[in-house]
């Protein structure tokens, strides 16, 4: 058994890789152009979307980069968002064969504060999530949505979110229940200097999930790295800003 996804076009490859609690749907729009000149997958991850019966041995981010390169043709550009990117940096770290190059959105190494990392949410943010996850699921995910815009950002693209939050069905509990263990213990930053692949990090000026610092340090940390700052942009800036995301990505990929 594999995971769903679905793939658009032909020409080099491509893997969109979602965030926690969504599925591929959100990147439509992206897939849709890329599909003119690329061959793009993508893909539900485990406890997601059409693959949300599929529940891996582990919910670690090599085990879904595992899952996500068993349904691809071969190597790829890997585009990651959110947990998505901790997917993405995992299978660069592990599978870098399968890597050409790594688009991190929205990303972070680490998305819990601690002493020697400010640019995250404090521990309580996120243990008030797993919380309240186990008493009104929805919400949490409503609140978790909401927190992905940026203040004046047009709401529209709230209203994407909550479109395909529940287009394939309700997530299941236990699959969010170990997306937030996975965000609240991982730390990448160590492996960060060893990831010796071509990178664009791609993060929203006004990220609230995931500040700017940390995009920062990813590209400094990463030795072929490039940073774009999207002015404006919350969290998901290939939905609020899709024009000078898609200008910024192609700019990359063609590079």
């Amino acid at each position: 058994m594999t995971i769903f996804y679905e793939r658009h076009g032909h020409g080099p490859d491509v893997v969109l890789v979602h965030g926690w609690g969504l599925h591929g749907g959100v990147w439509s729009d992206v897939a849709r152009e890329l599909s003119a000149e690329y061959r793009v997958t993508v893909p539900d991850l485990p406890g997601h979307g059409r693959s949300r019966d599929f529940l891996p041995r582990e919910f670690t981010p090599e085990v879904l980069a595992e899952e996500v390169q068993r349904v691809l043709p071969g190597p790829a550009i890997w585009v990651g968002w959110s947990m998505g990117a901790f997917v993405a940096l995992a299978a660069a770290q592990h599978f870098p064969q399968a890597i050409i190059k790594l688009v991190l959105v929205g990303a972070t190494p680490k998305y819990v504060q601690s002493a020697d990392w400010p640019h995250a949410m404090s521990l309580t943010v996120l243990e008030q999530f797993a919380l309240s996850l186990e008493q009104d699921y929805a919400a949490t995910l409503e609140r978790f949505l909401s927190l992905q815009m940026a203040a004046g950002e047009d709401r529209a693209v709230l209203r994407r979110l909550r479109d395909e939050l529940f287009r394939h069905g309700h997530p299941p509990t236990a699959a969010l229940r170990e997306g937030l263990r996975l965000l609240k213990q991982e730390d990448r930053r160590a492996a960060l200097p060893g990831i010796a692949v071509p990178t664009l990090v791609v993060h929203g000026e006004r990220d609230r999930i995931t500040p700017v610092g940390a995009a920062r340090f990813l590209a400094e940390q990463l030795p072929q790295a490039q940073l774009e700052l999207v002015p404006g942009a919350g969290h998901a800036p290939f939905l609020s800003h899709t024009a000078p995301f898609l200008e910024t990505l192609k700019g990359f990929m063609h590079g």
